[in-house]
């Protein structure tokens, strides 16, 4: 377990960040009264996630491969971190859903068949609710992580030195 605890150790630091990002939301008005602006500000999120992969990729390359990292080690890493923080999105999506803004679907629903992006409520609730939420936030999660760590380590593998 040792070999994945920087893995973990970010998958948690992730899922924090984004439950404070729910709160944030919350606060801000954007799951009641600014709802109209949530699906545009709420992505705004992929900053913070990015950042936070970006983190966890240089922590395993400087704490558990001595500065020496290769694209396929990183990639692995960003897998494996991409794995956890899906195991961990069910229940922070939980937590958001029940504790943290139990009527945001309510609002959705309603606010989505108000401006006609659904015709009847049936099909936004068939859309708002936690379990499509939670399927959809394990599935994002696992794909975003892989797309973006394999992205990021091309710029982060290490470079094989010359020999002169």
């Amino acid at each position: 377990m040792k070999n994945l605890s920087v893995e973990l150790k970010w998958a948690i630091i992730f899922t924090a960040a984004g439950l404070l990002w729910m709160v944030l939301e919350k606060a801000t008005g954007l799951h009641d009264h600014y709802l109209d602006y949530h699906m545009y500000l709420t992505n705004l999120f992929a900053i913070p996630a990015i950042l936070m992969m970006v983190l966890a990729l240089k922590d395993k390359k400087k704490n558990f491969y001595k500065g020496h990292m290769t694209y396929k080690q990183g990639l692995i890493c960003g897998i494996i971190l991409s794995v956890f923080i899906a195991i961990l999105s069910p229940g922070a999506q939980w937590i958001t859903s029940f504790v943290i803004s139990p009527e945001y679907f309510t609002n959705v629903i309603k606010r989505s068949v108000e401006i006609g992006y659904f015709q009847t409520t049936a099909e936004a609730e068939a859309q708002f609710n936690y379990d499509n939420y939670a399927k959809q936030g394990a599935i994002g999660a696992l794909l975003m992580g892989i797309v973006t760590t394999a992205i990021v380590m091309i710029f982060l593998r290490s470079k094989k030195s010359s020999v002169i």
